[in-house]
């Protein structure tokens, strides 16, 4: 994998955005259903989050409302005190982090709210779920910061296809 990896691994993304587009508008969703959970498993082995973190560091994920209520009494606070401490309404009307990095990201990369983070912490970087191809704009905006999602997409364009 480091050697898929590498150095410059974010401007080979970057070159590559028509390819990946062009790959999961066209790839057929079973063969996706079938590929994407081994390359995921395979993907995570691979490579340590906790050395990138980039995704908690420039990105931050919508805290639903399970999430703040989870959340909140994780911290013992009050749902409103949390919003207003730690949210934001985004352009889309969702709550989002109010800054970057994820005020829970510690300085050795660590969550410190990991059991409880937001779902969509939980999901990311959705390698292993529909996710991956019904969302192809938030696939790609993934592989531009995220080595799994590079990963995997360029494993699947190195797969031969199939003819069925």
């Amino acid at each position: 994998m480091r050697e898929l990896l590498g150095r410059g691994w974010e401007q080979r993304a970057e070159g590559r955005q028509k390819e990946y587009a062009s790959l999961l508008k066209k790839k057929p969703r079973r063969d996706f259903l079938v590929e994407l959970p081994e390359l995921h498993k395979q993907a995570f082995r691979e490579i340590n989050c906790l050395e990138c973190a980039k995704c908690c560091k420039k990105y931050s994920p919508r805290f639903k409302t399970p999430d703040i209520k989870r959340i909140a009494r994780l911290l013992g606070m009050k749902e409103g005190d949390f919003i207003r401490r730690y949210l934001r309404l985004d352009e889309e009307g969702d709550y989002v982090a109010n800054v970057a990095p994820c005020p829970f990201l510690g300085s050795d990369n660590r969550c410190g709210i990991y059991a409880d983070r937001p779902s969509d912490c939980r999901r990311f970087p959705y390698t292993d779920e529909d996710v991956f191809f019904k969302r192809q704009a938030l696939t790609l905006q993934n592989s531009r910061f995220c080595p799994i999602v590079y990963s995997v997409l360029e494993r699947l364009l190195a797969a031969p296809q199939r003819k069925d």
